[in-house]
Formats: structure tokens, sequence, C-alpha cells
């Protein structure tokens, strides 16, 4: 029997001549589309891609079933569509977790909008760290998952779906006025979350040493409290500075660094309504201007 996700990878991989291309549009990995194809060729008997260099090509089998895989893909988009316009969205309930920086600043922007456009809907907020967040999402306690990752970090795992949403710049907290990370090689850091670690290190070792982490906290107010103090320095998000800014402490911005902000989703597509609804919501509210908190910001 054919399946729908299935042809929906082959209409995404004819359009596109790539599965690259198509994993990028759908938001798999490529392995996954790569899979989906060949469960597709088991399924119908007969070889429906071949490869051409470092390309692929359809085979005339591929493109007679491509054309008519979007076709029905269509149909079905259009007939949720229309679905979802008749019911209204009037009932229903959608779980989302997310950090505190984000929760304090682009998720009530979100609410909002997503009350105002559905107000049948009703928002469950959880917060959570992006690594136990994900787990959730995969366990189906949650709809969406906010989360964030830096450029260079591993991809997560097959099966979530990610939307990018914005950049938040990453900034240096400490007592000094137009301050470096190279002005701390032998300074006591104070490090977050598993996932914050990982970025503070990841910048560190651009400037060419490890940071030496003495203290570990995720509240941003304790840790710009603690910096104050003169207890250690650290890094902190632009979202998490905008929540909360403690007038005795100096930030620097770090170029090149962003911490990138998705939204994710689990399983195969196409998302429910309200899953869909919240997530337009949090794009929309999440490019609403990514503009400087109040702080101090000086060179690199």
């Amino acid at each position: 029997m054919l399946n729908l996700v299935h042809l929906k990878v082959l209409a995404a991989v004819a359009r596109h001549g790539s599965v690259t291309e198509a994993a990028r549009e759908l938001h798999y990995s490529q392995p996954s589309v790569s899979h989906h194809l060949s469960r597709l060729e088991a399924a119908t008997g007969v070889k429906l891609v071949q490869r051409v260099g470092r390309g692929i090509r359809l085979t005339p089998e591929g493109e007679l079933l491509a054309n008519r895989a979007t076709e029905i893909v269509g149909r079905v988009d259009a007939a949720a569509n229309e679905l979802s316009a008749q019911v209204g969205l009037r009932t229903g309930r959608v779980r989302l977790a997310a950090n505190a920086s984000v929760l304090s600043t682009i998720v009530p922007k979100a609410a909002a909008m997503l009350t105002e456009a559905h107000p049948g809907l009703t928002l469950s907020v959880i917060d959570r760290h992006p690594v136990e967040a994900l787990q959730l999402l995969r366990h189906g306690e949650i709809d969406v998952a906010l989360v964030f990752r830096y450029a260079h970090a591993p991809l997560e795992d097959e099966g979530f779906r990610m939307v990018h949403v914005a950049d938040d710049p990453i900034y240096l907290v400490s007592r000094s006025p137009e301050d470096s990370i190279a002005n701390h090689r032998d300074s006591a850091w104070i490090g977050g979350c598993e996932r914050c670690q990982g970025e503070l290190t990841a910048v560190c070792r651009q400037h060419g040493f490890t940071p030496r982490i003495e203290s570990v906290c995720d509240d941003m107010v304790v840790v710009q409290a603690l910096v104050a103090a003169g207890i250690g320095v650290t890094t902190l998000p632009g979202l998490a500075l905008r929540a909360h800014r403690l007038p005795d402490v100096h930030t620097t911005e770090i170029p090149d660094f962003p911490r990138r902000i998705y939204t994710v989703t689990y399983g195969d597509p196409p998302d429910p309504p309200a899953t869909k609804a919240l997530i337009q919501a949090i794009q929309v509210a999440g490019q609403g201007g990514q503009d400087a908190p109040d702080a101090d910001v000086g060179p690199r």
C-alpha cells in the first residue's frame, strides 16, 4: 500500500531534483529522505530513483509516480486546510516546552497572538531545557519544543523536524565595560545547563582556551548577581538580558556566534492544526525584532 509520507518525499525530490534540498524543505535528515524512498520502492516493486554522478534523477516510473504524488499531496493538503477552516480551531489544546529566556520574551507574544486568533485553544507551557524538552517531545508529552542550539552543534536525532525562528546574539557578562573573552583566560566562569556549557566552551575555545567553570547556575537573575559579586564571568543570550538586566554588570556582544532558536516537532508531517498555529505564532513573535538588550555593547 502506498504511504502518503513516502509520496510527499518523492514529490519533494522530484520538485528539487535533490535529496539534500528535499530534506531541507521537509525538515528531515538526508538519511530519512533516502529511507522513505527505499520504502516506497519496496512497496511499489520498481526502481524510482537512480544515481547520476553525485546526484540523482527519477526513472520514468519515478517521474510517473511523482506526478501523481504531487497531485495527491496537494489534494490532501487542500482537504486539511478546508477542514481546519471549517472547524476554525474552536477548541483544543497545544503543549509547549521551552527554556526561560524564550519563555519570558518570545512565548508571551506568541501566546497573545494565538489567543487572539483562536480564543478556544488552550496553551500549556512548561519550563524545560532543550535536552529535556526533546525527550518530552519524543515521548509524546508535549506537541512543540522551542529549543536553542549553536551553529556548529551536531544535528538533532532523526525524527525531529526543526523550523528556524530567530538568531539570538550571545554576550559576555562581566564587571568591565567593553570587555573581551580573551581577557578571561584565567578567570573563573559560571556555567549553566548542559547545552549552555557546551556553548560556553565552544566560544572560549574559539579564543584559544578552555574555560575554568567554578560555579554552575541556570537562573539568569542569579547568574548576573554572581557576576556582580565578583564570583566569575559568564555568557548569556540577548533574550535573557532583555528579560532581566542587572545594572551592576556589563555586557559585550560576541560576534559570529549566535544562539539559533528553533521550533521542533516529532514524527511524520503534517502537524495538527493547533500545533501548526502555535508554530506560526512563535515564528511571527520571534521575527518581531532582535534588537540589542539594554546593555553596553563593546568590541570583541
